[in-house]
């Protein structure tokens, strides 16, 4: 059974795919994760990690205001590294990583944007356990989002 990684990087040479990254919860996991993939320098753009919102609002397109740990917020972020990075998908991560709640959102609240040319979205997750176990579970499920996102690109590379 092949990882994720290496069906990412499959899917992404075979569809001549690019992929970006955009991280608030993640702080830089998702890309590493993602730069692990064989010949990742042809098909990987790069990541953006937007802690801050005032990057992710300046450098991103997440309208001011808006709440950080929300569907508007990820899919955003994806749309927006997509644009800068002129990437084919884009996956990005948001959320309470814990141990605590955090602006009326439990620990564990995650939101995954995505973008491809075809539009964007974002799905939600409420993980369970710490903040080291919420952040694995988040990169695992952005893991298997681009592998779903670039696997269902086929044809359009």
């Amino acid at each position: 059974m092949k990882t994720s990684i290496e069906r990412l990087s499959e899917a992404a040479r075979a569809h001549g795919l690019t992929v970006a990254v955009a991280e608030s919860l993640t702080s830089g996991l998702l890309a590493s994760e993602v730069g692990k993939g064989e010949s990742s320098s042809e098909w990987f753009s790069g990541g953006v990690v937007a802690y801050r919102m005032p990057v992710k609002t300046h450098l991103l397109g997440v309208p001011e205001g808006t709440d950080p740990t929300s569907a508007e917020c990820a899919s955003t972020l994806a749309t927006g590294v997509r644009a800068l990075l002129e990437a084919d998908i884009a996956v990005a991560t948001t959320g309470v990583g814990g141990p605590d709640p955090e602006d009326g959102h439990d620990a564990g609240t995650v939101y995954l944007g995505w973008a491809t040319a075809d539009g964007s979205g974002a799905d939600h997750l409420q993980l369970e356990g710490g903040p080291e176990e919420v952040l694995g579970a988040t990169v695992d499920h952005a893991m298997r989002l681009l592998v779903r996102l670039a696997e269902g690109a086929g044809g359009r590379g």
